[in-house]
């Protein structure tokens, strides 16, 4: 054999060779480049600040840096078409919410995304509970009490939220429908105004973030009532469940996870899942977000995401349903 085609052949068996082994090649390499999450809230509050300690943490183990882009509007709407229509390729996540995933499609008539279609939430990050308050001049002590003090006063109470359709809107007639109170609803513009309203007794009850209203509720400026989780929050020990006031079963909670375009393939999905499951178990992460009121959430596989999705629709559309709710 001569030279000339033993080099000719030593150079097409490397081709083969490296022909073979560059998909393998790019998926070890992936991520290659910076990757986006965007955040559909403004700087500074308490989803921004998980959003920025779960990109510094993503950062870490996927060696590449993690860029937060915050991208508020139109009830997180605007972030979430932007990822939805952003390239499949694993380099835009979402941080997503009940609100993107699960409300907005329910609630409102034009939206221009399908988040059952779009998305694949690929980890939930943290469950945001929720406590009832009641301002301090109500004569009641539980839930229970003021239940009963409502249903001798029917329509004579009102209850805050921050805005129609809001999930802390939602949870109060959800608490409503559960307890056979009827209770008035007055919307505000936000959680401040709300707040103020409950404490100034305009309005008598509200179904609150606990993160917003611990700090009132410890210098008693108003009261809690009961929690919505399954189990007492560490934050709050004293206060009990709804369930255990007396309404077995009750849940709620908003929420927050990531997600990305439905069709990044399986490699790359699997790839950031494994580090956001990463950042999940990291005890400074938790440490960081529990002590106000965040539970972080432990890993889930991909049929148990998806089956807590499904879950918080159904409960959601129930009450959407009974109450006629529809936004523009």
């Amino acid at each position: 054999m001569t030279y000339r085609l033993t080099y000719r052949l030593r150079r097409i068996a490397a081709a083969a060779i490296f022909a073979l082994a560059g998909p393998c090649a790019a998926l070890a390499s992936f991520p290659d480049k910076p990757v986006k999450l965007v955040v559909p809230y403004t700087p500074g509050g308490s989803a921004d600040q998980l959003s920025r300690m779960l990109a510094e943490g993503l950062s870490r183990d996927l060696g590449q840096p993690v860029v937060v882009e915050n991208k508020p509007g139109a009830n997180t709407m605007i972030a979430a078409t932007q990822v939805a229509r952003s390239a499949p390729d694993g380099y835009t996540l979402l941080l997503a919410s009940n609100a993107s995933m699960v409300l907005n499609p329910m609630l409102y008539q034009r939206i221009a995304y399908d988040a059952a279609r779009d998305f694949r939430v690929l980890g939930i990050v943290a469950e945001l509970p929720l406590v009832v308050v009641a301002n301090n001049e109500v004569p009641a002590a539980t839930l229970a009490e003021f239940v009963g003090y409502a249903k001798a006063r029917p329509g004579k109470l009102n209850y805050a939220s921050v805005g129609i359709g809001n999930p802390l809107q939602l949870a109060t007639e959800l608490l409503k429908s559960r307890t056979g109170m009827d209770v008035a609803h007055i919307p505000y513009n936000g959680s401040a105004p709300a707040l103020t309203s409950l404490m100034g007794n305009d309005t008598q009850l509200m179904v609150d973030v606990v993160s917003t209203s611990l700090p009132l509720v410890r210098e008693r400026k108003i009261k809690a009532l009961a929690v919505t989780t399954s189990e007492r929050l560490a934050v709050l020990p004293d206060v009990p469940t709804v369930a255990e006031s007396g309404f077995p079963g009750f849940r709620a909670a908003t929420w927050f996870g990531v997600a990305v375009p439905s069709a990044v393939p399986q490699a790359e999905a699997q790839r950031l899942r494994e580090a956001v499951d990463k950042v999940l178990k990291d005890p400074a992460f938790r440490g960081r977000f529990e002590p106000l009121g965040l539970v972080i959430q432990a890993p889930r596989g991909q049929a148990d995401i998806d089956a807590y999705v499904q879950e918080d629709r159904q409960r959601w559309g129930e009450v959407i349903k009974a109450n006629a709710i529809k936004l523009d």
